[in-house]
């Protein structure tokens, strides 16, 4: 048994050490997450708390899991998405599939906060504009969150050659701007400020 196997058993009997270290191992990626969906911090946190509020409530009928980072995207995912869809009701319910994150990684907001902008620095803010909202979100999960194809298809009800095939085009179109070597240090470089 790995140890989010473990941990997830010991959550599910009442384990009050198991709940904190869920907690605290993944609230800043949930809340960074969130950010994606809205900027509203408040909806952001409450969503977050429902979560928590709803994974203890039902902890004794919960699944099995042994990767706590995927099963808490996928419920925070559909958590936050019925959220929004709530408040944007009276303008009309949103199409789930149109209901994407806006997955803006955190070294574009450095980049383009610096006056002057170097060739590589200007290039990869480049290719990262031209991935659709949808191909970000893929990208995300695949290489900051370290999700397997059908963790990724489970989480936005894609098929698994879908899923295949939008990484493919993302890092088709990365690679008209990009060397092989400046997307592996970009992805490296993300999958470090996402496991922090």
């Amino acid at each position: 048994m790995n140890s989010d196997s473990k941990i997830w058993e010991d959550f599910k009997r009442g384990e009050n050490y198991a709940l904190s270290h869920i907690y605290y191992q993944h609230i800043q990626l949930l809340f960074r997450y969130g950010k994606k969906f809205s900027d509203d911090d408040e909806i952001v946190k409450d969503a977050i708390q429902d979560l928590f509020f709803d994974l203890i409530r039902t902890r004794e009928k919960l699944g099995e899991t042994d990767n706590i980072k995927f099963y808490l995207l996928a419920s925070f995912r559909r958590k936050i998405i019925k959220t929004l869809k709530k408040q944007t009701y009276i303008i009309g319910p949103p199409d789930n599939k149109t209901l994407n994150a806006e997955i803006v990684y955190s070294i574009e907001n450095e980049i383009i906060d610096k006056e002057e902008l170097s060739q590589k620095e200007k290039a990869i803010q480049e290719g990262l504009k031209k991935l659709t909202a949808r191909q970000r979100e893929i990208l995300f999960y695949r290489f900051s969150c370290d999700l397997e194809y059908e963790q990724i298809c489970e989480i936005m009800s894609l098929k698994y050659d879908s899923a295949r095939k939008q990484v493919f085009r993302a890092l088709k179109s990365l690679k008209e701007v990009l060397s092989d070597k400046d997307i592996f240090i970009l992805f490296l470089n993300l999958s470090h400020r996402t496991s922090k």
